[in-house]
């Protein structure tokens, strides 16, 4: 997410300032395999018991009603035998459940959709989830999160889901480390454009005066990071570099004469720089949400209104880190946007602009009682997850202070590793710390405690 002026990012999060406990880098504990504690920022996402494989959503939308028509199919791997399950959902009024084609009991409570097979699931097998519904999706308004979820535009809508707004239109798994693929398959009145995460499959189907589109995303993707667009759009689509790039913009705010050819040349230089482009296509909507800020939706970002090169070039190296790695929890999100904000830095000092020292020493020198210092970055706290100073910039001035104490050897060798290691999965501070400590032969502990788990401005990096 790139919020799209300092102040803004500051004022979403300044009526909130907490300075919460959080774990020395050596104490982390590894990550992996099957969740089993609830993400400390978000308590509510998430479920255990079984593993999604894939997520087909059928989407009939009518714009001048904003009424969603909906059937999600949820295939999935039982990991113990499941006499119940449940799922995140607080969408529309739902009408059918079935669980392997047979109907199901279910409850809702809040934003959990509880589901009570006919028959237990045993442990080990396949089971398919088909949930229908019907009604007006409702954008979730956050005090310190701002406005995320599914939102209605004039022409149409847009999900931006980070962090968990998934669950007002779908029901999922809203687990960071239960990625899935993903099917959309989207009805709309003929005219009206519809786009989402990935491909198209097939050309449009048109069918008594409304037209159905389908887009596949096969490559393992978070929830918070699935997008549908619908609306009037200008559609751009070529070839760059032997990967598809589609852009689309909305003709009442501007055009996309910058961030179409932008978003090329920020992958290319970016395949340079992280190794090979983790997915099928890349491009970009420009819409009018009314949110403030840009969001890496997985291939294809979002930017409300316009955007600039920067904000380009922030977003489309999320695809690297943050969509393709993915952190298993919130608490972790600087491994996104630090390194986001980094290949900003980076993208500057190779396009004639300021080294990525000289930024990082006009940030840091902010004097040590400025509250430029007061959260601390590895775990700012659920509420200041997004706080520009001390997750973007701080959290890019500690891939510096790392780069300064390693060298640029090891340093651009391990941007690369972790990007390939990691790839499609998930990973948390304390697997960069190993392997940055691998692959320097140096004891970094001390520096990640001093740049991540310590309220307070820390000493320069020798």
């Amino acid at each position: 997410m790139m919020r799209r002026t300092r102040a803004a990012a500051a004022a979403s999060a300044a009526s909130v300032l907490l300075l919460l406990a959080g774990t020395p880098a050596h104490a982390l504990a590894p990550t992996g395999g099957t969740v089993t504690a609830p993400d400390p920022y978000f308590p509510l996402s998430g479920n255990n018991g079984y593993d999604v494989r894939h997520y087909d959503l059928d989407l009939d939308f009518t714009p001048a009603t904003h009424l969603l028509d909906a059937r999600a199919t949820v295939r999935a791997i039982a990991d113990r035998s499941l006499s119940t399950f449940r799922l995140d959902y607080s969408g529309p009024e739902i009408q059918q459940v079935l669980v392997d084609g047979r109907p199901a009991t279910y409850r809702r409570n809040g934003q959990k959709l509880t589901v009570v097979p006919v028959r237990p699931i045993r442990a080990g097998a396949a089971f398919t989830v088909l949930v229908r519904y019907r009604g007006t999706p409702e954008r979730i308004s956050d005090p310190a999160l701002g406005d995320y979820g599914w939102i209605n535009t004039p022409d149409g809508a847009v999900a931006l889901n980070e962090p968990d707004g998934a669950r007002t239109w779908y029901p999922l798994n809203d687990d960071l480390r239960d990625k899935a693929t993903y099917t959309f398959r989207i009805t709309t009145p003929t005219g009206v454009t519809a786009l989402a995460n990935g491909e198209p499959d097939g050309p449009p189907q048109d069918r008594d005066g409304r037209t159905t589109v389908t887009w596949q995303m096969r490559k393992p993707m978070a929830g918070y990071l699935s997008m549908v667009a619908i609306g009037d759009f200008k559609v751009t689509r070529t070839t760059d570099g032997g990967i598809p790039n589609i852009t689309a913009y909305d003709p009442t705010g501007g055009d996309d004469a910058l961030l179409h050819p932008t978003t090329a040349e920020a992958v290319a230089w970016e395949r340079q720089r992280f190794g090979a482009y983790p997915f099928d296509s890349m491009g970009g909507i420009i819409d009018q949400v009314g949110v403030g800020y840009a969001l890496e939706t997985q291939s294809r970002p979002v930017y409300d209104g316009g955007t600039d090169e920067l904000t380009v070039v922030h977003e489309m190296a999320h695809q690297w880190y943050g969509d393709s790695v993915t952190p298993g929890t919130w608490r972790d999100i600087w491994l996104n946007e630090g390194f986001a904000t980094y290949t900003e830095w980076l993208w500057q000092e190779d396009h004639g602009g300021p080294t990525v020292q000289q930024v990082f020493d006009t940030y840091y020198a902010a004097p040590a009682d400025d509250p430029f210092w007061h959260l601390k970055t590895g775990d700012p706290g659920r509420d200041n997850m997004f706080d520009y100073d001390a997750v973007y910039l701080r959290g890019a001035m500690t891939l510096q202070a790392l780069r300064t104490t390693i060298g640029d050897h090891d340093f651009f060798q391990l941007l690369r590793e972790w990007a390939r290691t990691h790839r499609y999965g998930t990973a948390d501070t304390r697997d960069l710390l190993d392997l940055a400590e691998k692959i320097s032969h140096r004891r970094l502990g001390p520096l990640f405690d001093a740049w991540l788990y310590t309220a307070a401005k820390p000493p320069l990096p020798h």
